[in-house]
């Protein structure tokens, strides 16, 4: 994904229509120049991103703190989720964090000119296919001012144009980390218009009419938003919203390992999308495992279980209810989890195929052939065996960024 800066426009909405075009306009003109840079100035780039995102620190930090402050008051008010405020820090070990991602999109190779077929058709007469960058996308995101960075860095490193919408409850946090970006690109001389930066819903109802000019729309935020942008746009979109993720304790399961592995998928980081939301365990090691795992997250605040009736009785009675059927595919983004019991892999595959948003499952067992058939049967984009669904994060995989 490629990078420029973020600009901000603050016209008069008469002309909504005409100024959203002339923004799609520049950033393909842009994304046309971007997509002749090489590596060495493309990375160049990113350092430079580096250097004045790090200088800038104490006006980011700053800005995000004010952010921090109006969305405490909104959630005390009813009108922010919690889940949302906690993924808008960018304080701390989380810019640390940001700044690391860069070094890893830096050391990646080039994703642009790779040969991915080749064929001698006649004497003198070759034909290669190459990687090429999209062109102009249109990204719209909600909290997680951190993606911003991310986002962009991706955006260089992979020659693409970038539109982008971050969330009204992150405005201050999103400005000051694109005026260090913004600032950077002057820099090495490549065109600012790689980047912009739009802010309201008006200007996005516009932009995604600019089908000429744009070629893909990542919408990054609710099943709500998600929905509304693919209702409303004329460009191609590519959205996941929820993340409805599950683990199964198989019978064969080391049911210790299974304990570590349900506690850090479901409370390490309970708001984000890759957080385990429902819990199946194998009705031979119900009785076992469940006291074991309550035991586990004991010392963790506001754990819920919703029980089906086989695994109610071993489970807290302070902190348990019955579930609905209408929780299985709930994104708690809590403490909260679901909990059912199931007589097989193939009946854990059933349930999880028919309540999943696709994201993220994990499957924990010493029996290698249930393993197999529970990763070949899932209809998941990631299955893990023995691992946590928290390993479901592109910074994890070693791509640079999540």
């Amino acid at each position: 994904l490629p990078i420029s800066c973020f600009c901000h426009y603050q016209h008069s909405w008469g002309s909504a229509a005409s100024d959203m075009e002339e923004i799609a306009k520049r950033a393909r003109a842009a994304a046309q120049t971007l997509s002749g840079a090489g590596e060495a100035i493309k990375n160049d780039a990113l350092q430079a991103f580096k250097r004045h995102l790090v200088s800038s620190r104490a006006a980011i930090e700053e800005a995000n703190a004010q952010d921090m402050r109006d969305a405490e008051a909104a959630v005390k008010e009813g009108k922010l989720s919690s889940s949302l405020f906690k993924r808008l820090d960018v304080r701390g070990a989380k810019f640390d964090s940001l700044l690391s991602g860069i070094d890893d999109i830096i050391k990646l190779p080039d994703p642009i000119g790779q040969v991915t077929y080749a064929n001698k058709v006649s004497e003198g007469l070759d034909l290669y296919r190459l990687t090429c960058p999209i062109g102009v996308l249109l990204i719209i995101f909600e909290a997680r001012p951190d993606a911003a960075v991310q986002i962009a860095a991706l955006a260089m490193k992979s020659g693409n144009g970038l539109l982008l919408k971050g969330g009204k409850e992150a405005q201050r946090s999103n400005a000051a980390l694109v005026a260090a970006m913004a600032a950077a690109l002057e820099e090495v001389g490549l065109p600012k218009d790689c980047i912009q930066g739009v802010d309201t819903r008006t200007q996005i109802a516009e932009l995604l009419k600019q089908d000429k000019y744009i070629d893909l729309v990542i919408p990054r935020g609710s099943n709500e938003l998600v929905r509304s942008i693919k209702d409303a746009s004329r460009i191609p979109v590519m959205g996941h919203a929820d993340g409805i993720c599950a683990v199964y304790v198989d019978e064969h399961a080391d049911l210790d390992k299974a304990v570590k592995i349900v506690v850090d998928s479901k409370t390490q980081y309970c708001a984000a999308c890759n957080s385990m939301e429902t819990l199946l365990v194998h009705r031979k090691v119900v009785s076992e495992f469940l006291p074991k795992l309550a035991d586990g997250l004991s010392s963790k605040e506001g754990v819920r279980y919703k029980a089906d009736p086989t695994c109610l009785p071993f489970l807290p009675a302070d902190k348990t209810e019955p579930v609905a059927e209408a929780d299985f595919s709930e994104e708690f983004l809590c403490h909260t989890m679901a909990v059912k019991e199931v007589s097989s892999v193939d009946e854990a595959i059933q349930h999880i195929n028919s309540h999943s948003s696709g994201h993220t499952e994990s499957i924990v067992t010493e029996d290698e052939s249930v393993a197999e058939t529970f990763l070949s049967k899932i209809d998941s984009a990631g299955v893990y065996h023995n691992a946590s669904t928290r390993f479901a994060d592109g910074f994890r995989y070693g791509f640079g960024a999540e």
